[in-house]
């Protein structure tokens, strides 16, 4: 919610070539308990005042010489790049206010001023441009905030990534498909899996004599989808000699539930074993 307060500080900027109409304004406004007011009669100040003071509120008057209304806010497009022109335009005009309203003003008055409805005009107008003002800067934080969040979570995957290679030799990623998604080191060989597979689910044992039983309970763990942690699992290559390896793995699911792939580590822990067992 914007305050009162707030309301009262904003910055206003008065154009009216005519310095009665200026001064009638001014001190209405002051009167108010406004505090920032500033103005001048030339039209072709407009801009630059702006582009320099961002103002929350312009009063333009609509017939002055040399340039109208109409001419300022078409300058005032070129600054407010957003679309919108923070201006209530000032006309003894009636055909003017529609044609005002279609070039971006947001609102308008009529001369002679009635100034209840100008004090009414303004605040209203001001309360909805503070607010607009806030949602504008609270998107920019946001962005900026996703714009950290996503870095962080850049460097949290490579040092993820990285521990991964250092604690493991291999890892991978698979979709609700069983497709392969990520894959760091020598996954396929060491699952046992045919690379061409489209679902990466036909076993390629390539001569190699797996120990069932093991072999069956891991291909059951991820079939039901559950988790499993260091399970150990061997096999004998054609010239006879022994590997074993060393795999975890946990299901993945997003914030509702849904199973979204799979996800696992393993290493190469032969020589372990076998100094266990010598």
């Amino acid at each position: 919610m914007i305050s009162e307060q707030e309301i009262l500080n904003a910055s206003i900027l008065i154009v009216d070539d005519q310095n009665a109409n200026v001064m009638l304004l001014g001190e209405m406004l002051r009167g108010a308990g406004y505090q920032c007011i500033a103005s001048t009669n030339d039209p072709f100040e407009v801009c630059a005042l702006h582009q320099k003071n961002h103002y929350d509120l312009i009063l333009l008057d609509l017939q002055m010489p040399g340039m109208d209304g109409f001419q300022v806010m078409e300058g005032l497009k070129t600054i407010e790049t957003d679309g919108y022109l923070p201006v209530l335009v000032i006309t003894a005009q009636p055909g003017h206010k529609l044609r005002a309203l279609g070039a971006g003003a947001k609102d308008f008055v009529a001369k002679p001023f009635d100034l209840i409805e100008v004090q009414t005009r303004i605040h209203n107008m001001l309360e909805v441009r503070l607010l607009y003002k806030e949602l504008e800067n609270y998107n920019k934080v946001l962005e900026q905030t996703v714009l950290e969040r996503t870095a962080e979570l850049h460097k949290s995957e490579a040092r993820f990534c990285r521990l991964t290679e250092l604690s493991s030799d291999w890892y991978w990623e698979q979709d609700e498909n069983g497709h392969f998604t990520k894959i760091f080191g020598p996954v396929f060989e060491m699952l046992g899996i045919r690379i061409g597979d489209a679902h990466g689910q036909a076993r390629d044992d390539q001569g190699v004599s797996w120990d069932e039983p093991e072999r069956e309970i891991l291909e059951a763990n991820l079939a039901a989808r559950r988790p499993f942690l260091d399970f150990v699992y061997g096999r004998t290559s054609p010239d006879g000699s022994r590997q074993y390896l060393m795999v975890s793995g946990e299901p993945m699911f997003d914030s509702s539930g849904r199973y979204t792939g799979y996800r696992g580590i393993g290493k190469d822990v032969t020589e372990t074993i076998l100094a266990s067992l010598s």
